[in-house]
């Protein structure tokens, strides 16, 4: 594989879909809505779970443990980077987000960080489902957020 290649426009615009698609149910705290952008058998690395394998573990051990005590959660999806196999099938993305955590006492506070996600596909043209992720924040950013937005 040559991953010089440029990746086809088609493949980009749909894992950008994807990282759209996540911020947004984040922002919503929808739980329910975004299952369908991840496998059932799913692995990830996460905050609060170091290794988790499934998509309801990951949503109890994880997204209902962060998701709710941020706002304004999102990607610059220009900024958005993807590996695509040559088949099309399978693809690597990679973003940075930026969000607001709260410590305790209320107080608002940058929350940036990254994701590498891999995804997959059942025929090209197909919208892609996360496979593993692995989301992390930067270096010195409190691993906890206290906001109450459920």
């Amino acid at each position: 594989m040559n991953l010089l290649n440029p990746v086809h426009p088609e493949d980009l615009a749909a894992v950008r879909a994807w990282f759209d698609k996540l911020a947004s149910h984040c922002r919503a705290v929808d739980y329910t809505g975004a299952r369908p952008l991840f496998a059932e058998d799913m692995i990830a690395f996460g905050t609060f779970t170091d290794f988790m394998t499934g998509r309801e573990r990951a949503e109890q051990n994880q997204w209902r443990n962060v998701w709710g005590t941020i706002r304004n959660f999102r990607y610059d999806l220009d900024k958005i980077e993807a590996i695509v196999s040559p088949d099309r099938m399978m693809a690597a993305g990679m973003g940075v987000w930026q969000s607001d955590g709260f410590h305790a006492n209320g107080e608002r506070f940058d929350r940036p960080g990254r994701t590498t996600v891999t995804l997959s596909r059942k025929a090209v043209g197909d919208p892609f489902v996360a496979t593993h992720t692995h989301m992390s924040l930067f270096r010195g950013t409190p691993d906890q957020s206290f906001g109450k937005f459920s």
